[in-house]
């Protein structure tokens, strides 16, 4: 193929005056291609295309049908049947063009940017290192289209009451919510349907309508309809999270709120250099302004007071004062929870902090020495002593806490209780046949202590040399002595 620049210099070179053969010659090509480019003028020739292959609608449909939708098989019989030879890609395009295949996809519907319109939320998974540990976390992000004001917060795990504190605690902050709040089909607030056609879950509309918005899920496959939502997920990933260290969930949420409300709203936004802060007020002309004492969202949790006085919540135990016992109301807030009995609130307690589990909180006040009745009993103790005993019982202690499905803080704890029955010599024995033979089971340890028992020679018992001269045994020896003679026989 003669390339552009040559057609041109060929062009060039005819109108100085020089002559076809000197130019075919000096270009290296051919009188005819020359004469070619010079009727032509040097340009390049129009592609030759073919025809474009186009089929009967009526066919198409048919053998839609027939072929239950394998274009595959109807390319074959196209061929075979009526001698028309067409490509793959060229009879898919065609079926969706025509509609046949599927409905072809519409591009996302374009909203223009109005104050007070719409807000949108979204959340987006994230592996982030705090403190110690590597947590899988869900980020919730909610995003004020016009102004582009943010607020970020991250859950262990996130539901439908993490979504209603999350809206609230983000919209008590601004003072002011939209009319709308765009999301993705999610089932947090949709009870069925898509897009356009989404019902949402009563309990969720009921509590958008506190707060003067309602909850409008975009159309399937179409997230860009909330595009700055998702473009903030990306400045969370490439501004927020790099170069950051979090010591806890708590140190975390600091850190983005801090990001979000404060950092965020000064930096300026798109081509236009918009400044969230600056632009938030001139929106607030058109939000809805929210009361400043909103009751904040809450778990409503039916619980048993035990028999010492304390209510399990989250997998830890709150004291109830007094000496009143039955069912009660727990009322679980995002920071804290109010505990009620009779319609009256009795106490209210901070939550520990996420991960914290089996600690007994006491109310303040109280002297009592009562735990709870399903407190969980931790064996580090007795798991400190059985390894200062012999290196023999620190290695089965690193076996039985290896061992999948066994209750260990249990097992240490009659561990060491067969000890203290059994005397050091034997359990130290004992425990070194049942490591080797991988020995899980307290009863099989029995068995073998009492076989070891017959071959094994046991201390002699310490006894006082001077017991005779105590006065209890004294004054039991001036006791008549039993007759044990029909022991004898």
């Amino acid at each position: 193929m003669i390339t552009a620049d040559k057609r041109k210099a060929v062009f060039l070179l005819h109108q100085e005056g020089v002559p076809k053969r000197a130019i075919a010659r000096q270009l290296r090509l051919s009188r005819n291609a020359v004469r070619g480019i010079i009727a032509q003028s040097g340009q390049m020739p129009p592609p030759i295309r073919p025809s474009k292959v186009v089929l009967d609608t009526d066919l198409l449909r048919r053998l839609h049908q027939e072929c239950e939708g394998y274009a595959q098989r109807m390319m074959e019989k196209l061929r075979e049947e009526h001698g028309i030879g067409i490509k793959y890609s060229t009879l898919t395009r065609q079926l969706r063009d025509l509609g046949i295949s599927g409905p072809s996809q519409e591009r996302c519907q374009r909203v223009a940017d109005e104050p007070g319109a719409e807000m949108q939320h979204d959340t987006s998974p994230f592996m982030l290192q705090v403190g110690s540990e590597r947590l899988r976390l869900q980020a919730s992000l909610l995003y004020l289209r016009y102004s582009k004001r943010r607020y970020l917060q991250f859950y262990p795990s996130f539901d439908r009451f993490h979504l209603k504190c999350f809206l609230h605690v983000a919209l008590m902050h601004w003072g002011y919510a939209p009319l709308v709040c765009i999301i993705d089909n999610t089932n947090l607030a949709r009870l069925r349907g898509l897009g356009a056609s989404a019902v949402m879950v009563p309990e969720m509309e009921v509590f958008a309508q506190g707060y003067g918005f309602k909850f409008q899920c975009h159309a399937p496959r179409h997230s860009d309809r909330k595009a700055g939502e998702e473009r903030s997920f990306l400045t969370v990933e490439t501004n927020f999270i790099p170069g950051r260290t979090f010591t806890s969930l708590e140190d975390l949420n600091q850190q983005a709120m801090a990001w979000s409300t404060q950092r965020m709203e000064q930096r300026p936004q798109g081509k236009a250099g918009l400044i969230p802060a600056q632009a938030f007020e001139h929106e607030r002309k058109f939000l809805t302004q929210l009361p400043r004492h909103l009751p904040a969202p809450y778990q409503l949790l039916e619980r048993s007071v035990d028999e010492y006085g304390f209510v399990a919540v989250e997998g830890n135990y709150y004291e109830v004062p007094g000496t009143s016992r039955g069912q009660i109301q727990a009322l679980r807030y995002l920071h804290h929870v109010a505990l009620c009995q009779d319609r009256r609130a009795v106490i209210e307690y901070a939550l520990q902090p996420w991960g914290v589990r089996n600690q007994i909180v006491r109310a303040p006040g109280q002297q009592t020495r009562y735990r709870p009745r399903h407190l969980q009993l931790s064996s580090h103790e007795e798991e400190k002593r059985l390894r200062a005993l012999a290196p023999e019982v620190a290695a089965y202690v690193d076996f039985i806490l290896a061992t999948p499905g066994l209750l260990r803080h249990r097992f240490l704890r009659r561990l060491w209780a067969c000890h203290q029955r059994w005397g050091c010599a034997l359990f130290v024995l004992t425990i070194a046949r049942a490591h080797r033979y991988h020995i899980t089971t307290l009863e099989t340890l029995e068995r073998i202590a009492l076989l070891l028992l017959d071959d094994t020679a046991l201390p002699e018992p310490l006894i006082d040399p001077d017991l005779e001269q105590r006065p209890a045994y004294q004054e039991g020896s001036l006791t008549q002595t039993p007759d044990l003679s029909r022991y004898d026989q």
